[in-house]
């Protein structure tokens, strides 16, 4: 049921966006403060994504007092590849097991949008489990996520917005968005979430 919503939902994603995925970065070097990882939405441009993670890294500098670093999860963000989600789980994984190893004491906001909530709900431990390739991360680092924040979640035309697990998670949909509203009949709601980025940084600082 959920692959088959979820694969429906998807195909709505906004086509007109092209980009290419992030390369990957290099060995992580420790700061201190936080490290924003973002999975990035079907075809979104940008280091982090133009829609939701390029303006939620500027967010969080200005509400944070405190360095902030970003990582964009490295995925294909295709809806053609049915193994997009499944890399993205497994690079936002492996880099957080990495960072961790690298650094004991680092911490993580953890934030999607559309394809890329999908992405952070296989990761973190949702039913998205059974999409191929999915890669779930190692209980004990849960600690080290302080928040996740999903935008345009396809998920919530399924089951309640949030995550299992320990985290404290915002979402948000915005009105009349099609893929995370159940009924939703506006497709251009899908890239109006900029004016929830401020609400998001918020909530993530109340997290750390």
């Amino acid at each position: 049921m959920i692959v088959s919503v979820l694969a429906l939902v998807l195909m709505l994603t906004v086509p007109s966006v092209i980009g290419s995925a992030p390369a990957a970065t290099a060995a992580p070097s420790c700061t201190p403060g936080v490290e924003l990882v973002v999975a990035r939405g079907t075809h979104e441009p940008g280091y982090l994504g133009s829609e939701v993670g390029d303006r939620l890294t500027v967010a969080l500098h200005g509400v944070l007092d405190m360095p902030v670093t970003a990582y964009p999860v490295s995925y294909p963000a295709d809806l053609l590849d049915p193994m997009s989600v499944g890399r993205g789980s497994a690079d936002l994984v492996h880099h957080l097991i990495e960072v961790s190893a690298a650094c004991p004491h680092q911490r993580f906001v953890v934030a999607g949008y559309s394809q890329g909530a999908v992405v952070v709900h296989a990761a973190l431990g949702s039913d998205v489990a059974i999409i191929p390739g999915t890669v779930q991360l190692p209980s004990q680092l849960a600690s080290r996520i302080q928040a996740v924040l999903l935008f345009g979640d396809p998920l919530r035309l399924v089951s309640d917005a949030g995550l299992p697990g320990p985290w404290r998670t915002g979402s948000w949909c915005t009105y009349g968005d099609p893929i995370c509203e159940i009924g939703g009949n506006q497709p251009f709601a899908h890239v109006a979430y900029g004016e929830t980025i401020t609400a998001a940084a918020l909530f993530a600082a109340s997290s750390l």
